[in-house]
């Protein structure tokens, strides 16, 4: 991995062998940047920013120690974004208490453990990592949410005002005049503090203000004339209506939007003098929502024209409000009004209003969420991280399997404990395709096999399976890595790693269910069967397709005559005896199978120098005597050699050569050749030159 690829670690310690210690442990998976102090710590963070992914933190440093280079990092809010652990070998509760209030992350005590800082320093990293994507998610669905409700907002302007005959804008201005106020409200008072989402609700909710004008007679709603006493009243119920009609909703109760939106209908045309309707409520006992739209409505009602009147400018409708010729309104929400008059104006001056949300709120909603520790990592976050892996590593070690996690970023691959001493390998693997350890194990062909699988998968099927060798200490075994890969919940999903094990092929069989042995292995002679064994040749050949292979086909000679002069039990076990003997003549990755009664199958990977040596150990081998009856077989054997070869060419080659050994006498084995072919296309010119053997 280059440096530019690396998370950078700033180690801020005035220590110099404490550094050295921290960065002998991180320089290889991580690139570092070393302060002597806090005043050069706050320097580095003000240049690099965000770069930094992670900060280890003295507390007794000179000029400046870490408990100022904390304040500084809450100052500039850098502490949001940059992860902290403290590295110190002061441990009392008052250092750790004030240090944690700072919004510190961890603490690592000293003298170091190398695999205690490795971890947390990775777990922080990558928790941390994981946060920043959540943050992103959230503000993606609060932008969606936001887009939602204003295009609710303009479906119920259009329903409301057709019947109305309006222009349609009306609910929009309340909408914004609303959010408007909300905010300056916010801003003035200590009694009024609003957080975004209630901004948002509320506003929102000023929409619905006139819905119960629906129920009003049309001649009354848009009459032009003045109304009558009769008719005044009746239009004056619009807003217990509206009311009502929230409240006989089925569902939705507790929701806060119904709840301000109830509050609105009823009590907007309240007045702060309490010569308001419908219930005559006075002052502060009209929910400030009702009060803040009611004033809304009556600056819109001013300056825009009705069937009649004509619109009052924008300034003389400030004027009369302020002067109370429209109403009476609390003196505090007044002078917000008159402090938002020009943005009003401002707002709607291009005769468009915007109802969509801007990024910038966005950010303030999602801020405002971290502010409130909804999202941010504690130190109970980490401990139940740590409880889990913990959870994990035990269960890994009682199962006694190579259990591993990996993730894409940071790009890092956690083994079991147990599945790591059996690998001869780190727990911890940052970077795994420039790892020595991981390229010397598995092969940058394997590895890189391995994730183009894994990144071929969906969220929907994210099962892989992946058969290579693995270099071990006592020489080279077939092994099935069993994945499941992780994906995220964006849309569209990010792959983001996988969890897995992986399984010796060899000894398989001893772990395997009753009913994945039923579907997989011979019933009699417990060898794979044929279906399972093609299965895992096309894997192999699909895998690795540059490898030398060489499939065997066996048949036992004579075997008709061990069922008729002995019987079929004995023919059994004989063929018992067979498959034992073929066990033991192969390597741990071979593949074994029983083809069908007295029919084998060996598939292997070779070394051309030593193949001719290999193939004729096997045969004589397999030569013998069970109990009286003599021991022949006849072997047909056809070679792959760089990719030329599928299974279907394969195994018909090695078929066509076992009949050409029978036809010249049985009892030896045969290469496939040229002379074999008749209508079989040829597959690879024949790597061994060896005389057949008899």
């Amino acid at each position: 991995m280059t440096g530019k690829n690396k998370s950078r670690i700033l180690i801020a310690d005035d220590s110099e062998m404490n550094r050295s210690i921290l960065l002998d442990m991180l320089e290889d998976q991580y690139e570092i940047v070393e302060a002597e102090n806090g005043t050069q710590a706050v320097a580095t963070l003000q240049h690099m920013g965000t770069e930094i992914a992670l900060v280890l933190l003295d507390i007794v440093m000179p000029e400046m120690d870490g408990f100022g280079v904390l304040d500084m990092m809450n100052k500039y809010h850098w502490i949001e974004d940059i992860p902290v652990i403290i590295i110190s070998a002061e441990s009392s509760s008052t250092y750790l208490e004030r240090a944690f209030e700072l919004g510190v992350t961890d603490y690592i005590s000293r003298p170091f453990d190398n695999l205690i800082v490795q971890r947390r320093v990775t777990n922080t990293i990558l928790l941390y990592a994981k946060q920043k994507r959540l943050f992103n998610m959230v503000a993606d669905q609060v932008l969606e949410k936001e887009k939602q409700s204003g295009l609710m907002i303009d479906i119920l302007s259009h329903i409301v005002e057709f019947r109305n005959g309006e222009s349609g804008l009306h609910t929009l201005h309340i909408h914004t005049i609303t959010e408007l106020l909300l905010k300056r409200l916010g801003q003035m008072s200590d009694k009024y503090q609003f957080s975004h989402q209630q901004i948002s609700v509320i506003s929102t909710a000023s929409a619905l203000h006139d819905i119960g004008k629906i129920a009003i007679p049309s001649e009354i709603l848009n009459k032009p004339g003045k109304l009558t006493n009769d008719e005044y009243e009746i239009m004056k119920t619009h807003s217990a209506i509206g009311d009502s009609m929230l409240e006989q909703l089925p569902f939705y109760q507790d929701e806060e939007l119904v709840k301000a939106a109830r509050q609105i209908c009823r009590w907007h045309h309240e007045r702060y003098d309490g010569r308001g309707y419908p219930d005559g409520l006075r002052g502060d006992e009209i929910p400030i929502a009702a009060q803040i739209v009611a004033l809304a409505d009556v600056y819109d009602a001013l300056t825009s024209e009705r069937a009649y009147k004509k619109a009052f400018p924008h300034e003389k409708a400030v004027s009369m409000i302020i002067n109370g010729e429209c109403g009476v309104f609390s003196p505090e929400l007044l002078g917000c009004f008159k402090d938002i008059a020009e943005d009003i104006k401002k707002e709607f001056a291009s005769g468009e209003v915007r109802t969509d949300i801007s990024m910038k709120a966005v950010k303030d909603i999602t801020d405002e969420m971290l502010h409130r520790k909804e999202l941010t990592t504690s130190d109970r976050t980490l401990s139940l991280l740590e409880h889990e892996r913990a959870k994990y590593r035990f269960f890994a070690s009682m199962s006694n399997e190579i259990q591993f996690e990996y993730t894409v970023d940071p790009p890092m691959i956690t083994i079991s404990d147990w599945g790591a001493e059996q690998l001869g390998v780190k727990e911890i693997i940052m970077d795994p395709l420039h790892d020595e350890d991981a390229l010397q194990l598995i092969g940058k062909d394997g590895l890189e096999g391995l994730s183009r699988m894994l990144r071929n998968t969906t969220p929907e099927n994210p099962i892989a399976k992946y058969n290579c060798q693995l270099h071990l200490k006592e020489g080279a075994r077939w092994y099935q890595i069993i994945c499941r890969a992780t994906w995220s919940m964006d849309e569209p999903s990010e792959y983001m790693g996988a969890i897995g094990k992986a399984v010796d092929i060899h000894m398989e069989h001893i772990r395997m269910t009753d009913l994945e042995r039923v579907a997989s292995h011979d019933g009699l002679t417990g060898l794979l069967n044929r279906s399972k064994a093609e299965q895992m040749i096309r894997d192999r050949l699909l895998n690795n397709p540059n490898g030398n292979y060489a499939l065997f086909i066996i048949d036992l000679d004579y075997f008709k005559n061990a069922n008729d002069q002995y019987g079929h039990i004995f023919g059994d076990h004989v063929l018992k005896y067979l498959s034992e003997k073929l066990r033991q003549s192969v390597r741990g990755g071979d593949i074994v199978a029983r083809v069908g009664g007295d029919e084998f199958l060996i598939f292997l990977e070779y070394r051309r120098e030593a193949f001719g040596a290999a193939v004729d150990r096997i045969f004589h081998h397999l030569e013998g005597e069970y109990e009286g009856f003599k021991m022949s077989v006849s072997m047909g054997i056809a070679q792959a050699k760089g990719g030329l070869c599928d299974y279907e060419t394969l195994f018909h080659c090695a078929d066509q050569a076992l009949y050409a050994a029978k036809r010249a006498g049985r009892g030896q084995y045969k290469f496939y050749n040229e002379s074999m072919m008749h209508t079989l296309s040829l597959i690879s010119p024949i790597d061994c030159e060896e005389e057949d053997k008899k």
